[in-house]
């Protein structure tokens, strides 16, 4: 008798086992199949989210081209604040979710590769107006030299705060300087000590374009960039305001206004027009939120083509 007890104790214990087995896997195969669910949910919602993002671009596109067209039939063809293309998107409906963006007019900032422009007069010219400008942003203007050292095609360092494939090799990890235009103003990064306290400062008001038909366009220029161009002669710095208010419903200051006060080797780096802009898209659908940075490149003819996509900031 004892022996059959024994034997119904083990039953009992390996049928208990069995069930305990059976729950744990039910559980792991029902939790894979649930993440798996979410996975797959996730990945159409991103997936969503980046077509209604082209569909941003589109629409960027569209009011870019509506924007010349209209330029064209009344004169002088201005791009300026007041205009559509600048008027943020509120945040619109769509199914399971929401879009919000902006058009920036990227020419409206300090272009930094212009510190390579033409000859020596020139470059100097330019390296003294981003002085100014970090000068403004209470930034050191030693870092104006060591950028445009950073970007030369020489190998002698700059004097006195300049540095060359020496300096950066000796580094941890190693890094050579580009020696030639910068595709990103993250580069900037990667000066030694520059930091991302001063990059976030500096960020609003800077630009890494070509410098073919990138002139400043005054009309959307903020103030700060406009007194660092113009040695500060104009003041349009020194109060917001103003002018924006001034900007409510034209543009200001016109290009004709800061040709007056900059050396003639400047003026042609001076406009009221723009080809490169950047759309900022937000996309929320559901649970999942997209954000879709598009280069913009508007050629004479109207045509809006997109040069560059990424999936954060600067």
């Amino acid at each position: 008798m004892r022996t059959a007890a024994r034997q119904r104790g083990v039953a009992l214990i390996m049928a208990m086992l069995m069930v305990a087995l059976a729950v744990i896997l039910a559980t792991q195969i029902g939790f894979d199949g649930a993440l798996e669910r979410q996975r797959t949910t996730t990945v159409l919602m991103q997936e969503q989210a980046f077509q209604i993002g082209l569909g941003a671009e589109a629409w960027a596109a569209s009011y870019l081209r509506d924007d010349l067209q209209q330029d064209r039939e009344s004169p002088p063809g201005q791009d300026h604040l007041a205009e559509t293309w600048a008027t943020p998107i509120p945040p619109i409906p769509i199914e399971g979710g929401m879009i919000e963006g902006q058009i920036e007019d990227l020419q409206g900032r300090f272009n930094v590769n212009t510190l390579l422009l033409g000859d020596e007069v020139e470059r100097q010219h330019w390296l003294k107006a981003f002085e100014r400008l970090l000068v403004a942003l209470e930034l050191e203007p030693r870092w104006a030299g060591i950028l445009q050292d950073w970007m030369d095609g020489d190998r002698q360092p700059a004097f006195p705060d300049g540095a060359e494939d020496g300096e950066y090799l000796a580094m941890a990890p190693p890094y050579r300087p580009p020696n030639t235009m910068i595709a990103s103003i993250s580069e900037l990064l990667a000066l030694p000590q520059f930091g991302l306290e001063r990059y976030n400062k500096l960020k609003p008001y800077i630009t890494a374009l070509p410098v073919d038909n990138t002139e400043l366009n005054v009309c959307t220029a903020s103030g700060i960039v406009i007194d660092a161009l113009t040695e500060g002669r104009r003041e349009y710095g020194v109060d917001p305001e103003n002018l924006t208010r001034a900007r409510e419903e034209e543009c200001f200051p016109s290009a004709e206004v800061v040709r007056a006060v900059l050396p003639p080797d400047a003026r042609d780096m001076i406009g009221e027009t723009s080809s490169w802009f950047r759309l900022s898209a937000y996309v929320t659908i559901g649970g999942s939120e997209f954000s879709l940075y598009s280069l913009l490149y508007r050629t004479g003819d109207g045509r809006v083509r997109v040069l560059m996509r990424s999936l954060a900031p600067e």
